[in-house]
């Protein structure tokens, strides 16, 4: 016999973590559940901390067992979240700048249209979802389009008064906080904007809004290399950055330029990873097929030549251009494949970061001549 997921749900809110007091539906602790021929498959996602994870395991086998059927097979996979009572800083302890924050992720691609937005978004709710404070910053001030993607096109950001000076609130949606200069511009207006008119945009939302307490900051930063750029690591301690490509060989020459930017002389952020989007189509009716339409593996070789770990490579799937119109972005479902993989994306950042932070330096704000090239 097959079971509804509702039913399955209903009863699995039963069951209670003891260390939290919360059931297991209210905690986002179940996720990739399916249910076949009197067979059910779950993960539980809790952190690898918690002492009562195999007495919660035999909870939810045993009730499952008891209202359906003694016969019916339970498969529980394990899936950690993010202790978040363990994630470090990775940045100086002199946090004037975004004090609450313990690390400033960016999220760069030396190339526009490679989906680094799409993969930004996905990214901060999959950390969200696993337990972390996220903040999401659309510094993409030419092309905002974080506010339609996580579904807050109109929305306008509070103002309020902390220490006699205003600050803005960052609006809040699926568990992150973001900011974007979607929210004070029509969409259908163009930002004519100098270099100088946008990094006073982006100082802005980093020092005169109210991120609170964050253990990820991440920024969508513009495609290529330039003003914003620089503005940002001279503005805040970078923890590490990411570069999104898709497997082109004209996006991977442009994604080389995004590490040589990072990797310039007195800028020297940690790049943690690659992250290859695109890197095969699948048509929704054909889903064991892999269409490799911009190359197979481009951006997988390139990390192994610079020695950069590639994070995670996102398929190239209608339901993710769908979702990202609609405001739903596919992160939120944990059953769907696309899910999957931007669940595994953020733990793979979550442990990269952690490993970052055990073996470097913590990051301080970078100094540069504004008369000087970077050579990036």
């Amino acid at each position: 016999m097959k079971y509804s997921i509702d039913r399955i749900l209903n009863i699995l809110s039963a069951v209670k973590d003891p260390e939290t007091g919360k059931n297991l539906v209210s905690l986002n602790a179940i996720g990739s559940l399916s249910s076949e021929e009197n067979k059910i498959t779950f993960s539980l996602s809790l952190p690898k901390t918690n002492p009562f994870v195999k007495s919660i395991e035999k909870a939810c086998v045993k009730l499952l067992k008891s209202e359906l059927s003694e016969n019916v097979e339970v498969e529980i996979k394990s899936s950690p979240k993010i202790d978040v009572m363990k994630v470090s800083f990775g940045r100086t302890d002199d946090r004037q700048i975004l004090p609450g924050v313990k690390n400033i992720l960016a999220v760069a691609s030396g190339k526009g249209g490679v989906g680094k937005s799409t993969v930004s978004v996905n990214l901060a709710i999959s950390l969200a979802k696993q337990g972390a404070k996220v903040g999401l910053l659309d510094a993409d001030v030419y092309g905002p389009s974080i506010p339609k993607m996580l579904g807050v096109e109109g929305e306008t950001p509070g103002i309020k008064k902390m220490n006699g000076k205003d600050v803005i609130i960052p609006i809040e949606k699926h568990g992150i906080k973001m900011l974007s200069i979607g929210f004070f511009v029509k969409p259908e207006d163009a930002l004519i904007w100098r270099g100088a008119m946008a990094t006073s945009a982006i100082n802005q939302f980093v020092k005169d809004t109210d991120w609170g307490e964050l253990d990820y900051f991440i920024m969508d930063l513009p495609p290529g290399t330039g003003d914003i750029h620089l503005t940002i690591v001279q503005a805040m301690p970078v923890t590490a950055a990411v570069i999104v490509s898709t497997p082109q060989q004209v996006a991977l020459a442009d994604a080389l330029r995004g590490v040589g930017m990072f990797r310039a002389e007195k800028i020297e952020v940690p790049i943690i990873g690659f992250i290859e989007n695109m890197s095969w189509f699948t048509p929704k009716e054909l889903p064991d097929k892999k269409y490799y339409i911009f190359g197979k593996d481009g951006l997988k070789e390139l990390a192994e030549r610079m020695e950069i770990p590639l994070l995670g490579q996102i398929p190239l799937v209608q339901g993710i251009r769908e979702s990202g119109d609609s405001g739903t972005p596919l992160a939120l479902d944990d059953n769907s494949p696309e899910g999957k993989a931007f669940r595994s994306l953020a733990k793979n950042i979550a442990e990269k970061i952690e490993e970052r932070n055990a073996n470097l330096e913590p990051t301080k704000k970078v100094e540069i001549d504004p008369n000087a090239s970077c050579g990036a």
